[in-house]
Formats: structure tokens, C-alpha cells, sequence
């Protein structure tokens, strides 16, 4: 149902670098160039594992409660269109006032990875898009383009004050509210496509 430039476009609103610029660069502003680095690579190496452990955990549990792919479908549509709805009006809304870091390294690299860097909206849609899966080379690309969105959002925390303080940041703006209309679009023809595959709808 979805080809691989939806699925790059699903994991970059959902887990890409806008939703974690502005809290990332607001909680990590009176760190030092040395120490952002190091927390930076460490929210990286930590969400990565985290989301492909979570990814492949969904759909083993999915498989053992005997969760249809429909009803994955639909609950995945209609997280996907809450998601979009919040990120289409985000900048109506004043910025959410963050606490401090905590002191402690991983306590610290925790709160920025969840759910700055890893969110639950994210690991739903992959693993909808992992359910829609079925042979291993599908799902070795997906991982790669995975993967490939993870890195976007360590080179968005290493560039973080570079970014907000220049002109990329307007584009990426711009960007996310295509990708957000975007998304809505996705988050509907994955409810569709479930109703459809529980005989709800009529195929067109």
C-alpha cells in the first residue's frame, strides 16, 4: 500500500527532527559545544535501539494476540491523524515550558530521547508499516530508511544552535507543514485501507 518515499515521509514527521528542534535546543542551552555533542550521539545510539527493539516487539506481540492487520491499520490512521492535526497547529500554540535537565548523564539523555527523539506515534506507524511487510528485502529497506531518519536527527541535535539561529530553520518550518498535510493524507488512506481490508468499504 505504501511505497518507500510515503515510508520516508511517515518516519520524518513522525520520528524526524521537527518535533525535536525547538525542546532540544531550549534544554540543552546551557550545556557546552562538548557536552551537546556527547549527549546528542548518546540520545541517538539510544533511540535507535530503542525503536527497532520497539518496532519488532509491536509486531511479535501483535502476531501472539492475534491482532489483525486491519485493526493495526486503522489504530496506526487514526494516531497518524491525531499526530498531524497537533503538528499542523503547533505553531498556533505557545512553546510547552521544559524543566531542567537532570544531572545525572542518563537520566539526562533519557528525557531528551523520549519522546523528543523516539515518540509513540513514531513506533506505531512502524510498526503498521512493518505489518504491511512481507518479504525480508521489504523490510531490510525499511529499516535502512529508518535508519537514514535517525541520523537526520543527530545531524538536527549536533546543528542545533546553527539551525535556529539561521535561515533552515524557516524552510524546515515550511517543510513541516507540507509534510503535515501531508501526513494527514497518509493517516486517512491507512483507516481506508483498513475498513477496506475488513470489508467495511468497498474496494474502488
Amino acid at each position: 500500500m505504501l511505497g518507500l518515499g510515503a515510508i520516508f515521509t511517515l518516519f520524518f514527521v513522525t520520528l524526524g527532527p521537527f518535533k525535536l528542534l525547538g525542546p532540544f535546543a531550549q534544554q540543552t542551552q546551557e550545556l557546552s559545544s562538548a557536552a551537546l555533542r556527547a549527549i546528542a550521539v548518546r540520545a541517538f545510539v539510544v533511540g535507535l535501539a530503542a525503536v527497532i527493539v520497539g518496532g519488532y516487539l509491536g509486531t511479535t506481540l501483535a502476531a501472539k494476540w492475534n491482532v489483525s492487520t486491519p485493526a493495526i491499520e486503522i489504530a496506526a490512521g487514526l494516531i497518524l491523524l491525531l499526530v498531524a492535526a497537533r503538528l499542523v497547529m503547533a505553531p498556533y500554540e505557545p512553546p510547552p515550558a521544559l524543566p531542567p535537565l537532570p544531572p545525572s548523564r542518563m537520566a539526562a539523555t533519557l528525557r531528551l530521547t523520549f519522546p523528543l527523539v523516539v515518540t509513540p506515534y513514531g513506533v506505531a506507524g512502524l510498526i503498521a508499516v512493518l505489518d504491511l511487510t512481507s518479504d525480508g528485502k521489504t523490510v531490510a529497506t525499511v529499516y535502512a530508511l529508518l535508519v537514514v531518519v535517525m541520523v537526520l536527527n543527530l545531524l538536527a541535535m549536533l546543528f542545533v544552535r546553527e539551525i535556529m539561529r539561521g535561515p533552515v530553520l524557516l524552510v524546515l518550518q515550511v517543510l513541516g507543514a507540507v509534510l503535515g498535510v501531508l501526513q494527514f493524507a497518509l493517516a486517512i488512506q491507512i483507516i481506508i485501507r483498513g475498513l477496506r481490508d475488513l470489508n467495511i468499504l468497498s474496494p474502488a
